[in-house]
């Protein structure tokens, strides 16, 4: 293929609007076309470069030298005067850590990280998803007995992450609820297109969940769980974390720990209660359930795209980027890339290469909580299948859905008796 120059005029192809309720409810169509006809393309609402086919995208994933992970963490839009205010008075700030980390720091802080999302930690907090799960079902199923209409997103989906984390982490007294809504906040704040006022409203959020965390980073002195061993982690040159750092990794995980997870088990319950079929083979076929979350990541990922930022020039597919270029990584369209799935539109939960998908990225920067996420996505889906064994999706093709620039995920999943 010939090369051509990224210069400032947009291809030809139309650009989708990425917030746009349309793409939002239905984005493979556009997905498909970008593959198809312009699977390096610039937008000039974002002034990203799109990267959709598979290989382009797992190419960038794998090489952190080439593409730095500067711009993870950036605002879509530039926050007004009244947002900055609210973040300063808190001394917000997100010095380089995991997402947005690509200097010699990073390996020793994801190995941290990880230490407590590895197999054994996952397996021994089998019992507690479990426990959590039935729990919160146990109190869906009281409405559902008596006729009541179940918020199974609200109600279940959100919580149950959100508990299992603060457990897994070693974490004590935290507002759960209040945890939900800042991440939502933070999450709409950097990766959505808000008005200037929201965007005032959601930054004081995200002030009270960055003040509320330095507070447990400066009274967690001697403290066992993940802030424990931040506080006595050291850096290459063996300084140790200061605090505005460990905040800015707890900032991260406690997002990602929970916020992407709830919107993976909204977007599997509602896909799963969809489909009668399917629905009652969770409450009997482990096998066939872990099989269904993963093809459900591989095609309806809550995660749906990632940024990068090229160090030097570099040629994807036949376009060549300059130094500095802005890359938005759609790994949900990677997900469908024919040229890797077969039959990609379709949920086959037996393909060979079920695991192939980047959902969760690739390389050093991959999603350390991946193994967790799964585990509570299937046991989420095993424990409302028999439950509440007729239960049915109350169809609602103008349900909300969650439409950010990197997240998309059914706001609400609200279920019957059959």
């Amino acid at each position: 293929m010939a090369s051509t120059s990224a210069g400032p005029e947009p291809a030809p192809t139309p650009c989708p609007d990425l917030f746009d309720t349309r793409f939002v409810q239905d984005p493979h169509p556009t997905l498909a076309s970008l593959r198809r006809a312009a699977p390096v393309h610039f937008d000039p609402g974002t002034g990203l470069w799109l990267i959709s086919r598979y290989a382009d995208v797992r190419r960038v994933l794998l090489d952190p030298v080439a593409f730095v992970p500067d711009n993870a963490q950036h605002a879509v839009d530039p926050l007004p005067v009244s947002a900055l205010r609210a973040l300063a008075r808190a001394g917000f700030t997100l010095p380089p850590a995991l997402a947005n980390n690509g200097g010699p720091s990073h390996a020793g802080l994801r190995r941290l990280v990880t230490r407590f999302f590895n197999a054994e930690r996952v397996a021994s907090a089998v019992p507690l998803v479990e426990e959590t799960a039935r729990e919160l079902a146990s109190a869906l199923r009281d409405q559902f007995v008596r006729g009541h209409l179940c918020d199974v997103t609200a109600q279940y989906a959100r919580p149950l992450p959100c508990r299992v984390m603060t457990r897994v982490l070693g974490l004590e007294d935290v507002p759960t609820a209040a945890l939900v809504t800042w991440s939502d906040a933070a999450l709409e704040l950097f990766y959505g297109r808000p008005p200037a006022d929201r965007q005032a409203h959601l930054a004081q959020q995200v002030a009270d969940f960055y003040t509320w965390l330095t507070d447990l980073v400066d009274g967690a002195a001697g403290a066992d769980g993940l802030i424990g061993a931040l506080r006595g982690h050291q850096l290459p040159d063996g300084e140790p974390l200061d605090t505005p750092t460990i905040v800015a990794v707890c900032f991260f995980v406690f997002i990602a720990a929970q916020a992407t997870t709830g919107q993976l088990i909204s977007t599997v319950l509602r896909h799963t209660l969809a489909d009668s079929d399917a629905w009652a083979r969770a409450a009997t076929d482990d096998r066939f359930i872990y099989a269904w979350v993963e093809e459900i990541l591989r095609r309806e990922p809550p995660v749906t795209t990632w940024r990068r930022v090229t160090a030097h020039e570099v040629e994807l597919s036949g376009t060549r980027l300059p130094a500095g270029a802005q890359l938005l990584l759609m790994l949900m369209g990677t997900g469908s890339d024919p040229d890797m799935f077969d039959e990609p539109e379709r949920l086959l939960p037996y393909r060979q290469n079920i695991r192939h998908h980047l959902s969760f990225g690739a390389g050093r920067h991959r999603c350390p909580g991946a193994s967790l996420a799964r585990t509570e996505a299937a046991v989420a889906l095993r424990t409302l299948a028999r439950l509440l064994p007729d239960a049915v999706l109350v169809e609602d093709e103008r349900a909300p859905m969650l439409g950010l620039l990197s997240f998309r995920a059914p706001l609400k999943v609200v279920a019957r008796r059959r």
